[in-house]
C-alpha cells in the first residue's frame, strides 16, 4: 500500500500537524516561566510528553523546586509506560527501534496505531505519528521559546500563570464524568489547603497523592484512565454507537 493511500498515514499526519503546532505554547509559556531556550529545548526533546512539560514548568513557575517539578512531571507521564507495554505486544520492535519506539510511545502514537486492525496499518500509524509529532512539536517550540524570549518580562502580558493555565487547558477535556469531576474537586481543594503550609511546588503532588487515595478505593472500571487522551476515530465510534442504539431500539 502507497503511504498515501494508507488510513493510518493520513490520521498520523493530521494528527502531528495538530499537535506540532501546539508547541509554540509550550515554547513560549516554558521562557516565560523562567528557563532559557536551551533548557526549553532539552526538556522538549528529552523528556517529550506534553502534558509531563507543562507541569514541570507549570511548579518552576510557581517557585517549586527542581525535585518538586520533576515529581509532577512523573507521575503525569506514567501512563507513557503503561502505553509502552501495551505496543510492545502489538508492534514488537526489535533492535534500536526499540528505544525509539518507547521515546515517541505518546497518547498520539498510541491512538493512531491502536485503532487500526492491519498489523501494516498499527505500524504506520504508530510512526507516522510518533515521528510526525516530534519533529513538529519541538520545531514549533523552539519557534515558541524564541518569540516568548522577545517579549521581554512574562509579567508584563499576564503570563506569569499562562502554564497554569494551559495545564488546566489539558485536564478539562478528561472530566467526562462524574466521578472524575469529583476527584478534580477534592484534589484542588487540597492544593488550596496545603499552598499556605508547604513550599512551592509540593502542593500538586499532595494533590497527586489524594487523587491515587481516592483512586485505590474507588469502584470505578479498572481501565479508565489509560486510554489516550485522543481519539482520531471519534466521530467512527460516535457513528458506531449510534447505529448499535437504532438497531438495539429497532429489535
Amino acid at each position: 500500500m502507497k503511504l498515501s493511500q494508507s488510513p493510518a498515514f493520513r490520521v498520523g499526519l493530521s494528527i502531528s500537524i495538530a499537535t506540532g503546532l501546539y508547541g509554540v505554547s509550550f515554547g513560549a509559556l516554558s521562557v516565560a516561566s523562567g528557563l532559557d531556550f536551551w533548557q526549553t529545548m532539552a526538556l522538549s526533546l528529552l523528556l517529550f510528553s506534553g502534558g509531563s512539560q507543562f507541569a514541570f514548568i507549570g511548579v518552576i513557575a510557581g517557585g517549586g523546586s527542581g525535585l518538586a517539578a520533576m515529581g509532577a512531571a512523573t507521575l503525569l507521564g506514567m501512563r507513557n509506560g503503561i502505553y509502552g507495554m501495551q505496543l510492545n505486544a502489538l508492534l514488537q520492535p526489535r533492535g534500536w527501534r526499540r528505544f525509539a519506539a518507547a521515546h515517541v510511545t505518546i497518547d498520539e502514537s498510541t491512538a493512531t496505531s491502536t485503532g487500526q486492525t492491519d498489523p501494516a496499518e498499527q505500524q504506520r500509524g504508530f510512526w507516522t505519528a510518533g515521528i510526525g509529532v516530534f519533529v513538529l512539536w519541538n520545531a514549533f517550540t523552539a519557534v515558541g521559546a524564541l518569540a516568548g524570549a522577545a517579549l521581554g518580562d512574562p509579567k508584563q502580558w499576564g503570563l506569569d500563570g499562562a502554564a497554569v493555565a494551559a495545564f488546566l487547558g489539558l485536564l478539562w477535556p478528561r472530566l467526562k464524568g462524574r466521578e472524575p469531576v469529583a476527584i478534580a474537586v477534592v484534589c484542588a481543594l487540597a492544593t488550596v489547603l496545603a499552598v499556605p503550609l508547604v513550599p512551592s511546588g509540593v502542593p500538586i503532588l499532595v494533590a497527586a497523592l489524594v487523587a491515587a487515595v481516592i483512586g485505590w478505593f474507588s469502584h470505578g472500571r479498572r481501565d479508565e484512565g489509560l486510554e489516550p487522551d485522543v481519539d482520531p476515530y471519534a466521530a467512527e465510534h460516535d457513528a458506531g454507537r449510534r447505529a448499535a442504539r437504532t438497531a438495539e431500539e429497532a429489535g
